[in-house]
């Protein structure tokens, strides 16, 4: 009974977010476009399939995803894992946390090669592209940015460093490399950024930020918590046009040879 109670709790709520979606599509297609839907009951069954797949979605954040984000980093920041021969009261320094840095590495890219948004936007890419662009390579180079900074943002909160000082040196990488790299791939770098946000990447890293903040001495969840998921923005961006300046070196280099 708890648990229909929930459900349906969450079903409603969905709907309520849903609808003003739903009310803005319908009232543009019928009072400004005025012409009638196509397969409007494939489009009805299909809003019905999204409320229900978001609210298990939502459900599984609450009982899964979000506890287990939580139980691992307090788990690799517990003393008795990090210093098992030494005291409570034992002072750890920023290295003795390399477990919690390792973990956020292989989570974001575990994380972002799963992410549905990515694979869809890599998907397009080589589409549009004609095979140009390899969709798996895209994923990896993405991948590797958001492994890179959560690794990066783990570190700021074990350590209280400034936040804004990583993403205002991080924004200036960016702009150099816009400048540098080659410009087909430059809107692509920057959609990869937005789209590692998404359902899979962001309840774990989310998690991940609130439980290393509460377990870690001196760090407030709210203040250093979050933050994260600006790391898993900013690095991707900086992933991709690195690998499309690798890749236009090595192609002019090889020509250079073929000459």
């Amino acid at each position: 009974m708890a648990w229909l109670t929930e459900f349906f709790l969450t079903f409603f709520a969905t709907i309520r977010d849903v609808l003003p979606i739903a009310a803005i599509l319908f009232g543009l297609h019928y009072f400004v476009i005025r012409r009638p839907i196509p397969n409007l009951r494939r489009v009805l069954i299909g809003f019905i399939y999204v409320i229900i797949g978001l609210t298990l979605f939502l459900i599984g954040l609450e009982q899964a995803l979000f506890p287990l984000g939580e139980l691992m980093a307090k788990q690799l920041t517990a003393i008795d894992f990090l210093a098992p021969d030494m005291g409570s009261n034992t002072t750890l320094s920023w290295t003795d946390y390399y477990w919690v840095y390792l973990f956020a590495i292989a989570i974001g890219f575990s994380t972002t090669i799963a992410e549905p948004s990515l694979m869809a936007v890599a998907i397009k890419a080589s589409e549009v592209s004609g095979g140009g662009i390899n969709a798996w390579s895209l994923r990896i180079a993405v991948a590797i940015g958001v492994a890179l900074g959560i690794g990066l943002g783990t570190y700021r909160i074990v350590t209280g460093l400034p936040i804004h000082y990583f993403i205002i040196a991080g924004y200036i990488i960016v702009i150099i490399q816009t400048y540098f790299a080659p410009k087909l791939i430059i809107p692509l770098a920057y959609d990869s950024g937005g789209v590692t946000t998404s359902t899979v990447t962001v309840p774990l890293v989310t998690a991940l930020g609130l439980g290393l903040a509460e377990t870690v001495p001196g760090r407030s969840p709210l203040m250093d918590g979050f933050g994260l998921i600006a790391f898993a923005s900013l690095f991707p961006m900086m992933t991709v046009m690195a690998y499309a300046q690798l890749v236009d070196y090595w192609i002019k280099r090889k020509s250079e040879k073929t000459e």
